[in-house]
């Protein structure tokens, strides 16, 4: 038999709550006022979230708490105070994105459940089980996934899998974007993100706007991914309105029981959507027909006639608890009701007593009747059964009353007082002083750019498909070499582990990892690990946590300004990125086949956006990179950064003579010739 699946909606604002709930969700995800991905929505307010969390237990549905941003050491003790709250609150789970925040939840509230955020892009059976180890009951996995990886890591792991089926689809992996930060400070990461990828962004030979998807849409596909084993459908839209909410909470129920409602849906992608929906991604089917953006046919389809239709989806309370009553009226006793539902029983009575009938006399389906009528409230009759003496009579208010009160006290019960022990501790961080002197760390996009002069070099970092030949000879280098696991994995677990095994059979034993699931695959291969940048280290805590699964090197936050790096504590080395265009997304569906084939583009394309500047986009392994426009360079401001113990070059693009002129000029301390940028170590990211 099926295992129920959880239906779990979005909610940005008390009215859309009330649309999740009667719509028939069985769970509903919000934000506090700060530390949650979507900082524009209304949001609660701790006063607010406690009612909310009320309303929603009274009527069976479980509240998912968003704490899914990255949190500075400076916020620490405001986090701590919203967890706090968040547990008084009685809600039922964490969704989490940083993994320092986790760490502290396992320490003080471990009666919360965690899930993990989809901004901590695990897309791997190996990262889920790292997951597992955290601490995390959930994985809540990328959007990118096709219904056979979805099914892999389902079926192999003994945590809960939560899978986006409705809403928006960023064009990057969730926690893995750059842009909206390096473009104007605001951090998809901090819960800012500004969307410059719905603005024009060209492929040469494609018609723009080539960052910009269509909205996602599985409802046809829900019992499938029961089926699969997938524990909780994830609507997406906590900016979105609630009738909106309302439209996609029950075409999710409809789907589950097999209905097929074209007219809803119709309505849900007039209400919104991007040129319509796509499951590209679910089906494996990748390319120029997941694009849309947002035009004007999509803004006048919402008329206020299809919204106030769908407003009556939820205008009034949906039967959704099922009660069994037992209804007791005997002669010479106090006429009760008790009251069962979802494990809880309420009794009451009232003093009136039957008397004997003079004429029409209670019977047993008159006061199953009455008893039955559960209206305007949250609950139904399931089962009624009634202990009647023959020839009664009771006044039909007293039994009224009793089903009143009956559901009032139900109500309250099943509200509760949900214990979760909350600890408060002082978070104790290592200080850290960094070594001395400053060494370099090479990232290379091939064997070619690898510098002749490698003084003060530590570390270099090549490809995961470098020919083993070559390899054999870099290898013998006079420094340490490390093998680069991508950030866009995917399906491609296996391949990457033979891949990895295969050169450290050659002798090649540290891998550079900036995912949690490099790290995972690392881990299990026993290879000494290095983080870059992408595994999105904010604070001092989850610096502990990285040192806790033997990482011996750590890339920071490229989001981090030079001012919070000098205080990041913990043990282990640390370093920034010094050099290099950052990769701004990190995408399943590559934006230059809108314009031309793979053959035709032989890795040397660029999108142009309407200021006329170029971001080259690099693939590898079946995932594309979108590097910035400018590289990173901080050579003359060296004097400036403070307690790191490496920078590391990313080289990208670069030829030979230009990896050594930089590595020369960081020397040197000078500048160099060309445009670049600083990064964000001096604007601090919202």
């Amino acid at each position: 038999m099926k295992n129920k699946i959880e239906v779990l909606a979005p909610a940005g604002s008390a009215e859309s709550v009330k649309a999740a709930v009667r719509s028939g969700a069985d769970a509903v995800y919000m934000g506090t006022k700060s530390f949650n991905a979507r900082a524009k929505a209304d949001n609660f307010s701790f006063e607010e979230l406690k009612e909310t969390v009320d309303y929603c237990h009274s009527h069976g549905t479980d509240v998912h708490i968003t704490m899914n941003t990255l949190i500075a050491d400076s916020e620490l003790s405001a986090a701590k105070s919203t967890l706090k709250r968040i547990c008084e609150s009685g809600a039922d789970a964490l969704i989490l994105q940083d993994l320092g925040i986790g760490q502290l939840v396992r320490k003080m509230c471990p009666d919360i459940d965690m899930h993990a955020s989809t901004q901590m892009s695990v897309q791997t059976l190996s990262g889920v089980k790292l997951l597992k180890e955290l601490g995390f009951k959930r994985a809540v996995l990328p959007r990118e996934l096709s219904k056979e990886e979805i099914q892999y890591i389902a079926e192999n792991t003994d945590i809960e899998i939560e899978c986006f089926v409705h809403g928006a689809l960023c064009m990057c992996v969730s926690g893995q974007c750059y842009m909206s930060s390096m473009f104007g400070a605001r951090s998809g990461n901090r819960g800012l993100c500004a969307q410059p990828c719905r603005l024009p962004f060209k492929a040469e030979g494609s018609e723009g706007y080539d960052l910009s998807l269509k909205d996602l849409s599985l409802v046809e596909n829900v019992n499938e991914l029961a089926d699969i084993g997938v524990a909780s459908l994830k609507i997406e839209g906590r900016m979105k309105r609630p009738e909106y909410v309302a439209a996609a909470v029950t075409s999710v129920v409809k789907a589950l029981k097999g209905e097929k409602d074209e007219d809803l849906q119709r309505k849900l992608r007039a209400v919104f959507s991007r040129s319509g929906f796509t499951k590209g991604y679910f089906e494996g089917k990748l390319g120029k027909d997941m694009f849309g953006t947002r035009g004007k046919e999509d803004v006048t389809a919402a008329t206020n006639s299809v919204l106030n239709e769908l407003s009556h989806l939820y205008e009034k309370e949906t039967l959704l608890i099922p009660v069994n009553f037992v209804l007791s009226v005997i002669e010479n006793e106090p006429v009760s009701l008790s009251a069962s539902a979802a494990g809880k029983t309420v009794f009451v009575s009232d003093e009136c007593v039957p008397e004997k009938a003079l004429n029409k006399p209670l019977t047993k389906e008159s006061l199953t009747e009455r008893i039955s009528k559960c209206g305007g409230t949250q609950f139904y009759a399931e089962n009624v059964e009634v202990e009647l003496d023959e020839g009664l009579i009771v006044p039909a208010s007293v039994i009224n009353n009793l089903r009143r009160e009956a559901l009032q006290k139900l109500s309250e019960q099943l509200v509760g007082v949900k214990e979760i022990t909350f600890t408060d501790i002082d978070v104790q961080i290592p200080s850290y002083k960094a070594e001395k002197p400053l060494k370099f760390n090479i990232r290379v996009a091939n064997l070619s750019q690898i510098p002749h002069n490698l003084n003060n070099v530590e570390n270099l970092y090549i490809p995961i498909d470098c020919d083993e030949n070559l390899v054999e000879k870099v290898k013998n280098l006079p420094i340490n070499v490390g093998i680069e696991v991508p950030r866009g994995i995917f399906g491609n677990e296996n391949k990457v582990k033979a891949l990895l095994e295969k050169h450290k059979k050659c002798g090649i034993n540290t891998a550079y990892c900036s995912t949690l699931d490099a790290l995972a695959i690392a881990r299990e291969l026993k290879m000494e690990i290095h983080t870059g940048f992408s595994m999105n280290v904010f604070n001092s805590l989850s610096v502990g946590v990285l040192e806790s699964l033997d990482v011996k090197e750590i890339t920071l936050s490229p989001e981090l300004t030079l001012n919070r790096i000098a205080k990041v504590g913990g043990r282990a080395k640390r370093g920034i990125i010094g050099y290099g265009r950052l990769p701004l997304m990190l995408t399943r569906n590559c934006p230059i086949r809108n314009g031309k084939t793979c053959a035709e583009c032989k890795s040397d394309s660029y999108l142009t956006d309407r200021m006329g500047m170029k971001f080259p986009v690099v693939c590898k392994m079946g995932a594309s990179e979108i590097l910035n426009s400018q590289p990173i360079y901080m050579g003359d401001r060296m004097n400036e950064i403070k307690n790191v113990d490496f920078i590391t070059f990313y080289f990208t693009k670069e030829k030979r003579e230009m990896c050594e002129a930089v590595l020369d000029a960081y020397r040197k301390g000078k500048g160099v010739k060309g445009n670049f940028t600083r990064g964000l170590y001096y604007r601090e990211v919202e």
